[in-house]
């Protein structure tokens, strides 16, 4: 017996001392934040998917084209028929993909430069100004990271599409990296993987900054006298707010995603010299409206997508900063 009890006594201990180091690691303010952001990624994703893809679909449908010229209803109604659940989840899969590192590198980004870079000392309250630079630097860098999945993403949304200029559907639909693959081979290397960036740079900056600005100046209004956090109900309302207010401004800079994102593909009628020429073409056939062409569905998915999107992020990064051993608590 005496041989067998420092055994069973030693295993317990080991696994103390490895969960303690977990726990330790996982509780650091930047790991939590990237932990938290790739799951309030997919869980914002998800929840707006087929107006996500609607969104879409309405974005790179140029002048005189009509397969999608309907109202929400009617257009969500037309994809159910057409292609039934899947439809509504077609690009969803691969946008998961994207959105979790994402998301991810974009909240542990801004925690980062918040901490490492704009913050004059630790826990110093940033100007709404700072907020702006800050976002849109961690917007930047979560572009750079995740671009190609986001092109492939916006390819597979439309091919399964009734757009009578992309000829008869293929049977069998190419995954996320067969298409992948296919544009690395075809359209010209990386450089097909990123077309589009430029356009989505200049409107991811200040869309994230936009968003980080706006919200964090709304919870801290709406936190009452005492509370030390605004309740779960006034989160999901900043946050509604925060990514109506980023949409509205920045929605011009990703219909040019878009359009940018297939300008190679064939029967889709433009042919971008330049960001300058789509300007210049989008509003001569389409006028002013072009450039916010899909924003209804985009507003309709904002409110649900970013309440939960900023929810789950802080609900999931509070548990994972509570992880934290007792014994090693510090101000967080």
């Amino acid at each position: 017996m005496s041989t067998s009890e420092p055994g069973v006594a030693k295993a317990p201990a080991l696994e103390s001392v490895s969960m303690t180091a977990f726990r330790e690691q996982i509780s650091q303010p930047v790991v939590a934040a990237f932990c938290a952001g790739g799951v309030a990624g997919a869980v914002s994703r998800t929840v707006v998917s087929p107006l996500e893809r609607l969104k879409i679909l309405m974005q790179i449908q140029s002048a005189g084209r009509d397969a999608y010229k309907l109202s929400i209803g009617q257009a969500l109604g037309k994809m159910w028929r057409e292609e039934g659940w899947k439809g509504f989840m077609r690009g969803n899969g691969t946008n998961c993909i994207r959105i979790v590192p994402y998301s991810a590198v974009q909240f542990s980004s801004y925690n980062f430069y918040k901490r490492n870079i704009f913050e004059p000392y630790p826990g110093a309250e940033l100007t709404p100004l700072t907020r702006l630079v800050c976002g849109g630097a961690a917007g930047i860098t979560s572009v750079f990271f995740t671009y190609p999945l986001d092109i492939v993403r916006t390819r597979l949304s439309i091919q399964s599409a009734s757009f009578a200029e992309l000829g008869n559907k293929p049977k069998e639909l190419p995954g996320m990296w067969a298409t992948l693959v296919r544009m690395y081979k075809t359209e010209g290397g990386i450089g097909a993987l990123y077309r589009g960036i430029i356009p989505t740079v200049a409107g991811v900056a200040p869309y994230v900054g936009l968003n980080f600005m706006v919200y964090e100046s709304l919870r801290e209004l709406l936190t009452l006298e005492g509370e030390q956090n605004p309740s779960a109900v006034r989160k999901l309302l900043a946050g509604a707010i925060s990514g109506a207010v980023a949409q509205t401004f920045t929605y011009p800079f990703d219909v040019l995603r878009r359009r940018f994102q297939i300008n190679t593909m064939s029967g889709m009628g433009y042919q971008y010299k330049s960001i300058l020429d789509a300007v210049r073409v989008i509003v001569g056939q389409e006028g002013v409206r072009g450039l916010y062409k899909g924003i209804v569905p985009n507003l309709l998915k904002v409110a649900p997508s970013m309440a939960s999107s900023w929810l789950s992020f802080e609900m999931t990064r509070d548990f994972l900063l509570e992880l934290k051993p007792a014994s090693e608590s510090a101000s967080l």
